[in-house]
C-alpha cells in the first residue's frame, strides 16, 4: 500500500511556454498538498532540470519554440537512466489522432486537454504517480530478491569450493608429504588454460577442479600406493583403477565444478595416441581438461621427489614433456606449457601458501 504522503512528496515538473498554464498547474497542485513541483516556461531549462534530476512525473506541452514537447519525449526515450520510465502527461489543445499517436509512440502515458478541468488534473496526476510508485516498489523488491539470490549463490559456491579443497587435501594425506601437489596442479592447469585462450570462468573452474584428479587414490591400498619400488603388472593394474574410483566418487553431482572434477579424474591418464587408460580415448576425444591435467600432473611429478624417485630439474622435465608431445600429450597443450614457462617461469614454481 502506497502512503498518501509518499505521493505528495513526488517530484513533479511542468514544462509549458505559456506562463498562465504553469502558474495554474503549480497553484492547483499546491492546493492539493504536492510539495515538490517545479515549473518551467523555457523548455530548454526545463529539459536541463529533467536530465539532471530524478523526476516522478512530467507535465509537458507539445507546441513550444526551439525545443518542442515531442523533442523532449524523444530525448527521454534515448536516455540511459530512470527518465525512460518516467511517466509523461502531455498538455495540448491538439487532440487529433496523428498527434496522439506520435506522442504515444514516443512514450507519453496520458493526455490533458487545454483548457484544464481541475478535477481531471488532480485525478490524472494522482493515478500516474501511483503507477510510478508501484513500479519503484516492485523494482526495489526485485533488487532485494536478486541480492538475496546472489548471496545464496555465492554461499553455495563457497561451500562447493570448501568441499573440493578438503577432498583434495584428503588425497594429499595419502601419498604427498608436502601436501602441495594438488595446489600446484590446480595453479598450473589454470595457467595452461589461460595460455590456450579459455575464458576466465573456465580458468577458475579448472583451478578448483584439477586438484581432485587423483581423488581415487583413496581407494588404492597403501602397500601399492606407497610402495618405494617399481610396481608389479598386477599392482599397476590396480593402481590404474584410481581414475574410475575418483570419477565414481564425484559422479552424480549437479555442480558444474564437480562435473569438471569428475571429467578430470576419469581422463587425466588418457594419452593423445590412444594408449592411455581407462578408456583408451584418443586425440580430441579426450576432454581438454583431461589433456591439460595430464601434462601438468606429469610435470609436477617429475620436478618433485617421490618415494620411488628423486626430483628432476625443471629443464629435464620440460625436455621430457616435449619429447612426449604427440604421443602421450596433446601438442597444443605442450606448446602452451613451454610458452608459459618461457614467458613466466614463476608459474611453475608455485607452492601452497
Amino acid at each position: 500500500m502506497i502512503a498518501a504522503n509518499e505521493l505528495l512528496n513526488s517530484s513533479i515538473v511542468i514544462i509549458d511556454d505559456e506562463p498562465a498554464n504553469v502558474m495554474l498547474l503549480e497553484r492547483l497542485l499546491d492546493q492539493h498538498g504536492y510539495t515538490n513541483v517545479q515549473g518551467f516556461i523555457n523548455p530548454e531549462k526545463g529539459w536541463e532540470y529533467v536530465s539532471n534530476n530524478t523526476v516522478d512525473l512530467l507535465l509537458l506541452d507539445l507546441q513550444m519554440p526551439k525545443l518542442s514537447g515531442l523533442d523532449i519525449l524523444r530525448m527521454c526515450q534515448e536516455g540511459e537512466n530512470d527518465r525512460t520510465l518516467m511517466p509523461v502527461m502531455v498538455l495540448t489543445a491538439d487532440t487529433t489522432a496523428p498527434t496522439k499517436r506520435r506522442a504515444l509512440s514516443l512514450g507519453a502515458q496520458d493526455f490533458l486537454t487545454k483548457p484544464f478541468e481541475t478535477y481531471e488534473v488532480t485525478l490524472r496526476v494522482k493515478n500516474l504517480l501511483r503507477v510510478r510508485a508501484s513500479y519503484q516498489s516492485l523494482t526495489k523488491d526485485k533488487e532485494r530478491l536478486e541480492a538475496a539470490v546472489q548471496k545464496r549463490t555465492q554461499d553455495l559456491m563457497q561451500t562447493q569450493v570448501e568441499i573440493v579443497e578438503r577432498l583434495g587435501l584428503a588425497t594429499e594425506y595419502r601419498d604427498d608429504d608436502t601436501k602441495a601437489h594438488t595446489f600446484r596442479v590446480g595453479e598450473m592447469a589454470a595457467a595452461i588454460a589461460e595460455e590456450l585462450g579459455m575464458d576466465k570462468e573456465y580458468v577458475n573452474q579448472i583451478r578448483l577442479a584439477a586438484p581432485l584428479h587423483d581423488l581415487g587414490k583413496i581407494g588404492i591400498p597403501d602397500n601399492i600406493l606407497l610402495k618405494p619400488g617399481k610396481l608389479t603388472p598386477e599392482e599397476y593394474d590396480q593402481m590404474k583403477k584410481h581414475s574410475e574410483i575418483g570419477a565414481s566418487i564425484l559422479s552424480g553431482s549437479s555442480s558444474e565444478l564437480l562435473k569438471l572434477a569428475e571429467e578430470i579424474a576419469l581422463t587425466h591418464h588418457e594419452r593423445w595416441d590412444g594408449s592411455g587408460y581407462p578408456r583408451g580415448l584418443k586425440g580430441t576425444d579426450i576432454p581438454l581438461s583431461g589433456r591439460i591435467v595430464a601434462v601438468v600432473d606429469v610435470f609436477d611429478a617429475l620436478t618433485h621427489a617421490r618415494a620411488y624417485k628423486p626430483a628432476w630439474s625443471v629443464a629435464d622435465a620440460i625436455d621430457e614433456i616435449r619429447n612426449c608431445s604427440g604421443t602421450q600429450f596433446d601438442p597444443d597443450v605442450v606448446f602452451s606449457l613451454i610458452s608459459r614457462f618461457n614467458s613466466d617461469e614463476r608459474t611453475f614454481f608455485v607452492d601452497a601458501a
